[in-house]
């Protein structure tokens, strides 16, 4: 019989076989180091003015070029990724908390999933940026905000990932038989219910992180994330967009930011999705 410890190192080495889960695990651990160390990378603050380095192209001074107010670009790409990971994972964990406990009491609980299900399928009629602007302009523009609003956006994404493994789950022998040992509801949803949901929850989980990020760029392009003196991808974008043929850096390397972490968490869960499904890795 063999122990946990060598089914998860076992885990582990399958893992590393996938070379796009690490690649994407490469490029998102590289931005999260760049992000988190900003204060001692960054050569200088991401608010610092100099006009008379204004739009400044690439050189060994400014790496990534300076914008019109004569701020480092590079500063502010690494300073704005902080943001966008904080807002990443806080809407992750809502959303997960939201959507994990729709979802398992709507597949538990047969006579609240028809209700559950229509506000679901309510919230999702919806185009994400839509629904999130509406609730973000409610609220008005602040970090919590925008984390409040995308956590309920896409709170019916893994509710109705979970709603479905739920239902599936709560029909199977080992769960039938603990709810005739008299075995506690709240106990069967725990230990045996909630064991089983993790992969889905967590490949769902790198998903929503990435569009996330790229919401949160979106609203902050608009004007409706954080105060506009915080660096952020998305008003990086919004002030570069108007010296496009002039400073095209303004925009080339937050966009390549934004590009490049979205595409390193879709990796991410694609490699585990293939990797989680038991269907799916038979072709592995």
């Amino acid at each position: 019989m063999s122990s946990p410890s060598n089914g998860q190192t076992s885990f582990v080495k399958l893992l590393l076989k996938r070379r796009t889960i690490v690649l994407g695990l490469a490029i998102i651990l590289v931005i999260a180091v760049l992000a988190l160390l900003a204060p001692l990378i960054a050569p200088y603050a991401p608010n610092k003015l100099s006009i008379v380095n204004r739009l400044k192209p690439m050189d060994a001074t400014f790496w990534f070029g300076t914008d019109e107010f004569g701020r480092d670009v590079f500063s502010r790409t690494i300073y704005a990724g902080r943001l966008s990971l904080v807002v990443g994972a806080a809407v992750v964990c809502l959303a997960s908390v939201i959507g994990v406990t729709m979802g398992t009491l709507a597949g538990f609980f047969r006579r609240i999933d028809p209700l559950v299900g229509r506000i679901i399928d309510a919230m999702m009629s919806f185009p994400d940026i839509l629904l999130a602007i509406a609730l973000v302009a409610a609220l008005g523009p602040s970090l919590s905000a925008v984390v409040i609003a995308l956590g309920i956006v896409y709170a019916p994404r893994m509710a109705r990932i979970v709603r479905a493994s739920t239902l599936v789950i709560s029909e199977l022998p080992y769960v039938e038989a603990a709810r005739a040992l008299g075995v506690s509801t709240p106990r069967i949803m725990t230990r045996h219910i909630l064991r089983n949901l993790i992969s889905p929850i967590l490949v769902q989980a790198t998903f929503i992180f990435a569009h996330a990020m790229l919401a949160e760029a979106g609203l902050s392009f608009l004007g409706l994330g954080v105060s506009p003196e915080v660096p952020t991808w998305g008003t990086m974008l919004a002030s570069g967009r108007q010296y496009v043929g002039q400073a095209d850096w303004m925009t080339l390397f937050p966009g390549a930011a934004i590009v490049l972490a979205v595409l390193s968490l879709q990796l991410v869960g694609d490699g585990m999705r293939d990797l989680l499904d038991p269907r799916l890795r038979k072709d592995l």
